[in-house]
């Protein structure tokens, strides 16, 4: 039976989440609060042309490698979306000039590790093996609605298959943080090096409780799916998943803030755009949960106990990205990192977790992790010839800078344009330092602080990119809160989606995939 359905936001959970409701014969209705459709994907020209920038979120390994883009590929395949990738997914690059480049294959992986330093690829090889043996109840995990029969019967069989030894074994293996593992793995601190930032992707830092367990989810990843992109820019998904839902007879509206969600009886009725009412059985709701249970819903709508859950859901740390337009390709020490989908220009695993503890202690780091997305090189038509486009995410940065570590920079508590352009000039300097040239090939420079992402988007409250700490407390069956369960919410036929609910941050679609599959 066709419903009206209402989603609120057009991130890539809303659009998931819509085009299956569409497919499946609703009246789906998406407003957005920004003038485009796709949340934090979004290319776009700045002021030079020809350069094709990602402002936002950079990569699509997690949403092709997820629930969604399996069942979906060849409808988006037909609406024009076509994935790049390359061989070598990720590399780092040491303040003494030394690198190393991780790959899309296991055995390329373990030669580059062994070359690293000797044994170390025999030791990765070891570990992923281990983890093989879980994979299928790791990624079944993050794929599946957890409070549910699929999910229930999922942790039933690998309890089952583990036994009470095997499972106490995995949990040890799982619990740890990364540097634990990494110490306890390898010998090189280049390895170290190349494999500790990538805890700063999933929300957590060097010496969080899980973070071995979510390297190995990322490495596991990169064997898989390596680091693809869309063809012309991230902005072609969206595009790909609006013209399916219109196909359908949905509709999506930009320029369009959902001001209240309507409830009578304790079932949700409607939402509230610029003062008029928009009816609708169902509505899905893309937003922090701060802002679902504290000012959308009604508060007599809203049990105390859940307000108080919401009010006490944590936010993480802030980032800040830097969008660069360069008149040559950078100078990189080994050209093979030239040919790299993303570059950490890093100090090591110390760096990593000095900055993440003066981030957490309200200071601008030393030197932080720089994350450099090289999408020219995967997709050369994001650039003139011969040019290049860089794309910088710096995740170690406090929501509220009190102070700057090196003393340099003058801070009072809140983001501010000089404070963001001063810290953007810190880190040119560092990439100048170590790749010949770099500053004088800059053609452009745009730098959005955290203070700017919350503006643009409600979900990145205080700048935090991964709407809500994806500690150990704020994970799995707590995510977003240890009530209500999953995707539903107190109040009958309103879902809860996004990152701030399972499985967490990132750019995978599959909150809006669970909820789109249990509605049709």
């Amino acid at each position: 039976m066709s419903k009206r359905v209402i989603v609120i936001g057009s991130g890539i959970n809303s659009l998931c989440a819509a085009v299956l409701l569409s497919r499946g014969g609703h009246q789906v209705t998406v407003f957005e609060k920004n003038e485009w459709l796709g949340g934090n994907i979004l290319t776009k020209e700045m002021d030079v042309p020809g350069f094709r920038h990602e402002v936002f979120s950079g990569f699509h390994p997690l949403f092709t490698s997820g629930p969604f883009y399996q069942e979906l590929k060849e409808a988006l395949a037909e609406q024009g979306l076509n994935y790049l990738n390359t061989e070598n997914t990720a590399g780092v690059l040491l303040p003494d000039g030394r690198s190393l480049v991780l790959h899309d294959s296991r055995e390329k992986n373990i030669a580059a590790l062994n070359g690293a330093h000797s044994g170390d690829g025999d030791a990765y090889a070891a570990a992923m093996e281990a983890f093989d043996r879980h994979a299928e109840l790791v990624f079944g995990l993050l794929s599946r609605e957890l409070w549910s029969l699929s999910g229930a019967g999922l942790a039933a069989k690998g309890v089952w298959n583990l036994g009470p030894d095997g499972l106490m074994d995995f949990l040890g293996q799982a619990l740890p943080n990364a540097r634990k593992w990494l110490d306890n793995t390898f010998q090189s601190e280049l390895v170290h090096a190349a494999i500790a930032p990538w805890t700063l992707h999933t929300g957590l830092g060097p010496d969080d409780a899980a973070g071995s367990l979510m390297l190995r989810v990322i490495l596991a990843s990169f064997e898989q799916v390596g680091m693809p992109v869309p063809e012309g820019g991230g902005s072609r998904l969206p595009e790909a998943l609006v013209r399916i839902i219109e196909q359908q007879g949905g509709v999506c509206h930009t320029n369009s803030l959902v001001e209240k969600i309507h409830v009578t009886g304790g079932s949700v009725t409607g939402v509230s755009v610029g003062g008029t009412a928009y009816p609708a059985e169902i509505v899905l709701a893309n937003v922090s949960p701060t802002a679902l249970y504290t000012h959308l819903l009604p508060e007599d709508a809203v049990p105390a106990e859940t307000r108080n859950q919401a009010r006490n859901y944590r936010y993480g740390r802030a980032d800040m990205q830097i969008m660069i337009a360069l008149d040559h390709p950078p100078r990189w020490p080994d050209p093979l990192l030239g040919r790299t989908g993303m570059v950490h220009v890093t100090p090591g695993l110390n760096g990593v977790s000095q900055a993440v503890n003066q981030a957490v202690c309200g200071l601008l780091p030393t030197e932080p992790t720089i994350v450099v997305g090289q999408h020219t090189a995967i997709d050369p038509s994001r650039a003139p010839e011969g040019k290049w486009t860089i794309w910088i995410q710096l995740q170690e940065l406090p929501a509220y800078p009190t102070g700057d570590s090196k003393g340099e920079i003058e801070c009072a508590g809140a983001w501010t344009e000089a404070i963001a352009e001063a810290y953007a000039d810190r880190v040119v300097d560092i990439l100048d330092r170590q790749l010949t040239g770099f500053r004088a090939d800059i053609l452009e420079r745009h730098v959005i602080s955290p203070a700017d992402l919350a503006r643009i988007n409600p979900n990145l409250v205080n700048g935090d990119p991964y709407c809500g700490a994806a500690s150990l407390d704020q994970f799995l069956f707590w995510r977003p809160l240890p009530d209500p369960k999953g995707h539903h919410t107190p109040i009958k036929n309103l879902y809860h989606i996004g990152a701030a609910t399972h499985p967490g941050p990132g750019l995978n679609g599959t909150s809006g995939y669970l909820v789109g599959k249990e509605l049709t």
